[in-house]
């Protein structure tokens, strides 16, 4: 009953909301109707405002674009500078070795062969160019034998040094047998005589300095034997030594005992050699020597193979006097002795000394020991002829300086100057972080050798 009493009730009611719906549906047509005809209050502004003839009836409008963030982030990027090419004339162009100006210093105490930087006005302002058909180098160890002729393209020393089996021209390559003025045989022999005397083989010799380098045979060869040379030359005659050198890729740079410091601080080298490098050790009061002695080590070596060494073979062949070359020997070893270096071997064309470990097993006479001051300071500092002093120790078998641990385990392990405080604690802390780090190095090195 209920539900038939429900359904006729909505059948009831149906035709009223149809018509309210209807009713509704014409209303909002009329309306929008008379607001498209333009009666409207909205509608009557809107027909008005093309009638106005005042542009400034809205003075705040801006139609300027607003980046201003945007521009001020892009115009504070550094526009790239474009710089051209050099005229192929400066192919071989080093700015601070410059010919014609090293040319206009004395030539006493090899002045002009110094490093001379250009005044700011005459600085290039261009591109070195690479010389024509430049390669790039082959990777090492091929490189230590081989180079690219196009890359450093003279041929003077190959036949100057031909007897000396220093480099050879073949093709398109020049190959270095590993040669040398005073190791015919090849320097890796030159370096087993040498081992014969100096503990190389165990790790106590790490750094090397090579004075009046030639190409840097010697430092190429050491390489496989675990230590590393720092050769230099200076940019004479043979201009493309050094280039060769870095071309084999063996670190080099252009440099000579000259007036001021080599650019090293002290005590850095386990070895320096000169192999016939023409350096007047005995000059101004051994001052050369004495620079050597700054940056060996306590307990480093320093071998001299070359004049006066064997003077008594080659004294004719030098075109000097018996007396002239006996002298130098002489004077040598009174310096060496004044150093507190012990001669430990010589041998044909060799001889070899040994630094003291410390002051107090050094029986020197008085010396000319240079004034309290920063032995590492030398950036274009000038030399003198006085003996940087040991650092002192407590007892004669302490090794000046502290004692160095063997390579690689000298990798990780806290330098002598940093654990004695020559620079902040905070440094000892970074390098125990790195030990790890370290360790993995040393561990994969171990693998690949």
């Amino acid at each position: 009953m209920g539900s038939k009493h429900n359904s006729s009730a909505n059948r009831a009611r149906s035709p009223v909301s149809i018509f309210v719906v209807l009713g509704l549906c014409c209303f909002f047509y009329l309306l929008g109707a008379w607001q498209k005809n333009g009666f409207g209050k909205g509608d009557r502004i809107a027909l008005e405002m093309p009638k106005q003839t005042d542009c400034n009836i809205f003075p705040d409008l801006d139609f300027e674009s607003h980046h201003n963030i945007v521009a001020i982030v892009e115009s504070s990027e550094p526009k790239a500078k474009v710089f051209k090419p050099c005229d192929v004339r400066y192919t071989d162009y080093t700015p601070c070795q410059e010919q014609d100006r090293a040319m206009t210093f004395p030539r006493e105490n090899m002045i002009y062969r110094e490093r001379h930087c250009p005044a700011e006005k005459e600085k290039l302002q261009c591109l070195i160019p690479a010389p024509k058909g430049y390669t790039t180098p082959f990777p090492w160890p091929k490189s230590r034998d081989y180079v690219h002729y196009a890359n450093v393209p003279y041929k003077s020393l190959t036949v100057e040094k031909a007897i000396q089996n220093w480099v050879q021209f073949q093709g398109n390559v020049f190959k270095f047998p590993g040669g040398g003025t005073m190791f015919p045989h090849g320097a890796d022999a030159y370096i087993d005589e040498l081992a014969s005397v100096i503990p190389i083989a165990d790790g106590s010799v790490r750094t090397a300095l090579d004075t009046g380098c030639g190409v840097a045979s010697w430092g190429a060869y050491l390489l496989k034997r675990n230590v590393l040379a720092m050769s230099f030359a200076p940019k004479d005659n043979h201009e493309a030594q050094v280039q060769f050198a870095l071309e084999r890729g063996v670190p080099a740079v252009i440099g000579v005992l000259g007036t001021i410091h080599l650019p090293y601080p002290s005590r850095v080298f386990d070895m320096a050699q000169c192999s016939r490098c023409l350096i007047p050790w005995t000059e101004n009061d051994g001052m050369y020597l004495m620079e050597v002695d700054r940056v060996l080590r306590p307990g480093g070596y320093w071998i001299l193979s070359g004049p006066p060494i064997n003077w008594k073979t080659y004294y004719k062949t030098w075109k000097r006097s018996k007396d002239d070359v006996k002298a130098e020997q002489r004077k040598i070893e009174e310096l060496a002795e004044l150093l507190c270096w012990e001669k430990k071997y010589e041998k044909g064309d060799i001889a070899i000394w040994r630094k003291k470990v410390n002051a107090k097993s050094c029986r020197r006479k008085s010396a000319n020991i240079c004034e309290a001051r920063n032995a590492d300071d030398v950036w274009y500092k000038k030399m003198d002829s006085c003996i940087t002093p040991f650092p002192e120790v407590s007892s004669a078998n302490e090794v000046a300086g502290g004692e160095l641990k063997k390579f690689p385990a000298r990798l990780f392990a806290v330098p002598p100057r940093i654990a004695k405080g020559f620079v902040p604690e905070v440094t000892i802390e970074s390098y125990e972080e790195d030990n790890k780090q370290w360790k993995k190095h040393v561990n994969a090195y171990k693998r690949i050798s």
